[in-house]
């Protein structure tokens, strides 16, 4: 990991801390169904996704199987699948015990074949080729800062006939959106992140994606959009920005392309 990234990640965790992220005891255990709290309204979004993933991907293939959780967290999502009998690996380049991989040790002690955590970033994944049956990308894939290389590594690790599934990113109809978001983000940097903003805000992640961006970054791989049904609060935003004139929002769905 780059020096650049190592200082992100810390300073991210800091950041997380002060956000209240640091889940513990049955919080931590409920994810992605935490049910109180600040950050409820926007786990019930993460939980429909998850719902989603474990009906069409996980249950429509064949069991076990071997899953590679990239930006894995705390690891809420190797936990569900270690209790439902898959190999898990969680990756991140955090490794504290806000919600970084450091999170995770209670959940290893609930789970009869502990899931692993590994220290890595998504431009260089420490396995062999053709470890995995499906790679997520766990909220993450906007994290990227070559998205060819990410998918390329992706690919990589990922067996023919596998998937690669893009779950919780920003996706927008139209790069214009996109890229009016990154304005207004960098416009409240000081004030979402105080003295950490230059370290957060200029690290040039891709930040969002779209379904030109996504499929150009690697032709091989087809993409199909998977719509999830999300909260009727979440569904209303697109109406009311429309209503206020502002710019159109993301949507999170599901994203697969299988490996040739």
């Amino acid at each position: 990991m780059t020096g650049s990234l190592a200082q992100f990640a810390a300073q991210y965790a800091v950041h997380r801390a002060a956000e209240g992220r640091g889940l513990r005891g049955q919080a931590l255990r409920s994810l992605p169904y935490l049910r109180s709290g600040p950050l409820a309204q926007q786990w019930s979004v993460r939980a429909r996704s998850f719902d989603f993933f474990l009906r069409r991907v996980v249950s429509a293939r064949h069991n076990p199987l071997h899953v590679l959780d990239l930006g894995a967290g705390n690891c809420w999502l190797c936990f569900r699948l270690a209790c439902l009998g898959h190999a898990a690996v969680g990756v991140d380049i955090r490794g504290d015990d806000v919600d970084g991989l450091g999170a995770a040790a209670d959940l290893l002690s609930d789970v009869p074949n502990p899931f692993q955590r590994v220290i890595a970033s998504f431009e260089e994944l420490p396995f062999a080729a053709k470890s995995f049956d499906v790679t997520v990308f766990n909220a993450s894939l906007h994290y990227a800062r070559d998205l060819s290389r990410v998918l390329q590594e992706a690919m990589r690790v990922t067996r023919s006939g596998g998937l690669i599934v893009v779950m919780d990113s920003p996706f927008y109809r139209h790069q214009d959106d996109g890229e009016a978001m990154i304005r207004e983000k960098r416009a409240l940097g000081q004030t979402c992140f105080g003295p950490r903003a230059a370290i957060l805000l200029n690290q040039k992640f891709i930040e969002y994606l779209t379904r030109d961006r996504l499929c150009d970054a690697w032709p091989e791989l087809a993409w199909f959009r998977h719509r999830v049904r999300y909260p009727l609060w979440y569904e209303m935003r697109a109406i009311r920005a429309r209503l206020a004139r502002g710019r159109r929002p993301s949507r999170f769905d599901i994203w697969t392309a299988q490996v040739p």
